[in-house]
Order: C-alpha cells, then sequence, then structure tokens
C-alpha cells in the first residue's frame, strides 16, 4: 500500500494550486498553439494562404471563445482555486470528464485527417478557429495564476 502511494506520488506529484494554473496555462498554450500553427502550416503548404479566411476563423475562434471557452476556463480555475487538497496532483488541471472530452476530441481530430472526408484545407481553418479560443483560455489561465502568485507573496 505504502509502494503504491510512493508510486502515484512519482508520476503525480502535488504542487500548490497557483502553480497548477500555470501547468494548465502551458498545456492549453500547447494545444491552442500547436492547432495554430498546423493550421496556417497546411494552408502555406498547399499554397492556399488566404488572409480574409484566415482573419475569419480567428474571429470565429474570438466568439467561440467569448460565448464557449470563456465559461469552461472560468469553471476550470474555479475548480483548481477550490480543491479540496493544499497540493492537488500535477495532472488536476482537467477533471475526468474533462480528460474524456480531450481524448474524444484528438481521436475525432485524427480520424477526420486520417479518413480524408473533409479536405486538409477546411481542416486547416478549423484548426485556427479552434486554437484561438484555446490560446484566449491560456492567457487567462497565466493571468489568473500570476494573479495568485503575487498575491501569495
Amino acid at each position: 500500500m505504502n509502494l503504491n502511494h510512493s508510486f502515484l506520488r512519482i508520476i503525480n506529484p502535488g504542487i500548490p494550486k497557483r502553480h497548477l494554473l500555470l501547468v494548465a496555462a502551458v498545456v492549453w498554450t500547447f494545444a491552442g498553439g500547436m492547432l495554430l500553427f498546423r493550421g496556417v502550416s497546411i494552408l502555406r503548404y498547399y499554397n492556399t494562404p488566404n488572409v480574409p479566411q484566415e482573419i475569419g476563423c480567428v474571429i470565429a475562434g474570438v466568439f467561440f471563445y467569448l460565448f464557449m471557452f470563456a465559461k469552461i476556463s472560468a469553471t476550470h480555475i474555479h475548480r483548481i482555486l477550490n480543491l479540496p487538497a493544499e497540493r492537488p496532483g500535477i495532472f488536476s488541471f482537467f477533471n475526468r470528464r474533462s480528460y474524456i472530452l480531450m481524448g474524444l476530441m484528438i481521436c475525432c481530430g485524427i480520424s477526420l485527417r486520417m479518413s480524408g472526408i473533409v479536405p486538409i484545407e477546411y481542416l486547416a481553418l478549423f484548426y485556427i478557429a479552434m486554437g484561438t479560443p484555446l490560446l484566449l483560455s491560456a492567457i487567462r489561465f497565466f493571468y489568473i495564476a500570476l494573479k495568485e502568485i503575487t498575491a501569495f507573496r
């Protein structure tokens, strides 16, 4: 039992909540940045850059953030700050449901790309539209984390 507990502490070390917000910010930055980079790279590779379409996707992403991701990120921030443990596990920035949803979204994205049902140029635009709210959410996580860290000192 003690060995099992040690192993769990090694793979899921406890960190202060204010630092858990930074972990979440980094993860959301990676996801959003990767989608934006992938979307723009695909459009550049296929020589189909269309600045008005790309700007339209960013604007759609901003609306997606305002009407959906702002609430999602606020919920995660609230949940992290109100976790009962003083030093929750490093993977506690998401709850179980969010990990399942993230896994499903990744699988669906890979399946769509591999199947060829949706042309890659349209997927690239979708990547830009989805990367934008993720990156905006990451900025929110960074802001709250820095606020919590400076308030702690």
